[in-house]
């Protein structure tokens, strides 16, 4: 009986794909115009984002941003899963080469600059280069920093759970909004502001910070994991 599900899931799954590359090439003014033209001309004059790249991931091939986020959540779920039952618990981490006073006391004060610097990494990530990935990436670096710097160092699961869990779910629930509204998934149906402005970019900013969020959650819980590895 598993066998069929996953043939008939493997045969639906095959047929959209099928259907998709067959309508590749056909009539429509992005495919006659170029993509390049055009996003250049919409991220400016209607999404009013100075980062075409951040419009392009997050609002043109937002679904696709979707799958990267998931296809991430599921790689740290089964490393996660993997080594559960390996982990040493808080203070039984194996370290080589104990931090000294100098390098403990650095960690800690670069601790914080590195959190706000990954916050405002994915938070203006529709004006400057960066986004909810690189900021998220910088997040994780700093718990990295003071995991290595401090063996009794700990992070809450539970509570890398509940953040990773809220930023996907509202994820989704913006871009299903938007079909609600009559448009597609993660189509921007709020108000755009001005061009160079922080509340500019409608529903761009706001998923780059969900997306921020959610990757820096994974990472520290991955990050945590293996590093507690029992040998």
């Amino acid at each position: 009986m598993k066998k069929l599900i996953v043939i008939l899931l493997l045969a639906v799954t095959g047929y959209f794909m099928v259907i998709s590359f067959m309508d590749l090439g056909k009539d429509g003014p992005v495919v006659k115009n170029g993509v390049k033209d055009f996003y250049l001309d919409k991220t400016v004059s209607e999404l009013k984002v100075a980062n075409t790249i951040t419009s392009i991931v997050v609002n043109f091939r937002g679904f696709d941003t979707l799958g990267e986020v998931t296809v991430l959540f599921l790689a740290a779920t089964a490393l996660g899963g993997i080594l559960y039952k390996k982990r040493h618990h808080v203070g039984e981490r194996s370290v080589l080469f104990p931090s000294s006073t100098i390098v403990k006391a650095g960690s800690k004060l670069l601790f914080p600059a590195i959190i706000l610097l990954g916050v405002y990494v994915f938070v203006h990530g529709h004006l400057s280069p960066g986004g909810g990935f690189q900021g998220g990436t910088i997040i994780a670096t700093g718990f990295l920093l003071m995991l290595l710097a401090y063996d009794n160092f700990s992070v809450s699961h539970k509570v890398l759970s509940y953040i990773e869990s809220f930023a996907g779910i509202f994820f989704v629930l913006f871009g299903l909004s938007g079909m609600f509204m009559g448009k597609t998934f993660l189509e921007n149906f709020m108000p755009v502001g001005n061009l160079n402005d922080l509340f500019s970019g409608g529903i761009i900013p706001i998923i780059y910070i969900l997306v921020g969020f959610k990757v820096a959650a994974e990472l520290t819980g991955l990050i945590y994991t293996v590093l507690n590895e029992k040998e």
